[in-house]
């Protein structure tokens, strides 16, 4: 009979037997950008998360340097938000000044941007309205010009979020036409309509002013339209494809890796990343081992980049174990 206890005595062998391992170059850590001066604002629904000011950067982007982790992804707040979000696109925008710094101060550090007009309109929706209704065609000229504008910044890398349909192909024109050819865009392909964002929402300033987004973030229970939409994405040009959020939808992450070849990306979210802190401030749960076991599920399912919160300190975790041993 063989034995599966055999290959599991001690850590010695669990080691050599570990089909996943984790990585720091796995990770891009999301940080908030504000407009404003010396501002390190901390999110009350996500421990030890914070918004700051361009001016105070350096405290989270000297951080990231040292912990050797993949790169970050930037979302702007501004201070003026209007009904065409146009500070999504601004050439002096909060997000544009702050990626041009980054760009300039840290050169090493890749920087991935969101694409999305939730945090810069009036409105809180990701794209243009018409009384109740959220107009797709007549968003994607204004994505793109964010999209430029970013690029033209210094982004490395788009990561559009919207959701709307034909914004993959749209970005990917107006990158081409205005000579930024070699920008790869991670598109949100599968990005569910999910009560896992509330944090984030609190933390961007980007709740909707009315209704839902149920008519263009896609239904929690649909997994087949999920891999239809990983496939569009695929088709309009994306380079990176993504599964938001995680740990409800490693059904959906495992299938289309098994469906697609293709880089996938799984972004653990804002309200499981305030779960576990909220569990592991009273005590009830191991924060290290939860998170760890976590981010192992999402690698394991087959996520190439895992957007998380916990970036830092998962970086900090393995350095402590290669030091160890």
């Amino acid at each position: 009979m063989f034995r599966f206890r055999r290959l599991r005595q001690d850590e010695r062998i669990r080691s050599m037997m570990r089909e996943t391992r984790l990585h720091p170059k796995d990770f891009i850590y999301p940080v908030f950008v504000e407009e404003g001066e010396n501002i390190k604002s901390p999110v009350d629904s996500m421990p030890g998360v914070y918004r700051y000011s361009v001016d105070r950067l350096d405290e989270i982007l000297k951080r990231v340097k040292k912990s050797g982790i993949g790169g970050i992804m930037l979302f702007g707040i501004p201070a003026h938000k209007d009904e065409i979000a146009s500070q999504a696109y601004a050439a002096d925008g909060v997000t544009q000044r702050a990626v041009a710094y980054i760009r300039q101060s840290y050169p090493e550090i890749y920087i991935v941007v969101d694409v999305c007009l939730c945090e810069y309109t009036s409105h809180g929706h990701c794209g243009v309205v018409c009384g109740d209704r959220i107009l797709n065609d007549e968003t994607l000229p204004l994505l793109s010009k964010m999209a430029v504008s970013l690029a033209q910044a210094g982004a490395d890398m788009i990561a559009p979020s919207d959701m709307m349909d034909g914004r993959v192909a749209a970005i990917r024109t107006a990158l081409d036409l205005a000579g930024f050819s070699q920008t790869p865009i991670m598109a949100y392909s599968a990005k569910f309509s999910s009560a896992y964002y509330g944090p984030f929402r609190d933390a961007a300033q980007s709740a909707p002013g009315f209704g839902d987004r149920k008519s263009y973030q896609m239904d929690p229970a649909n997994g087949q339209e999920a891999l239809r939409e990983i496939a569009q994405d695929m088709e309009e040009g994306a380079d990176i494809v993504m599964v938001k959020p995680g740990l409800a939808y490693l059904d959906v992450l495992k299938e289309a890796a098994l469906q697609f070849d293709m880089p996938l990306a799984v972004y653990n979210v804002s309200g499981e990343y305030a779960m576990v802190k909220a569990a592991a401030m009273q005590g009830w749960i191991d924060e290290r081992r939860i998170v760890t076991e976590n981010l192992t599920a999402m690698k394991r399912a087959g996520a190439k980049i895992i957007i998380t919160y916990h970036a830092l300190d998962m970086a900090a975790w393995l350095a402590e174990e290669e030091n160890a041993g």
